[in-house]
């Protein structure tokens, strides 16, 4: 799953970007419902691995099932 198409998701979860523009490829997004925070690595083109994800949905607070059901 490539990074736009991860973003789309987590905003209809209540996550949100924390604008803080660093050098990097890597963007910092928080689930407003639990305050929890994740690292996101934005690498445009080329799809996360499914463990990075799982991790990532993980950190958040969000269920993987309910992530992937939710489209």
């Amino acid at each position: 799953m490539k990074y736009r198409q991860i973003v789309k998701k987590l905003k209809q979860f209540g996550c949100e970007e924390i604008v803080d523009r660093r050098s990097g490829s890597h963007r910092i997004w928080i689930n407003t419902n639990n305050q929890k925070e994740a690292c996101i690595p934005d690498w445009r083109g080329r799809d996360l691995k499914t463990g990075t994800l799982r991790a990532i949905i993980n950190q958040l607070g969000i269920d993987y099932k309910e992530f992937h059901k939710n489209r």
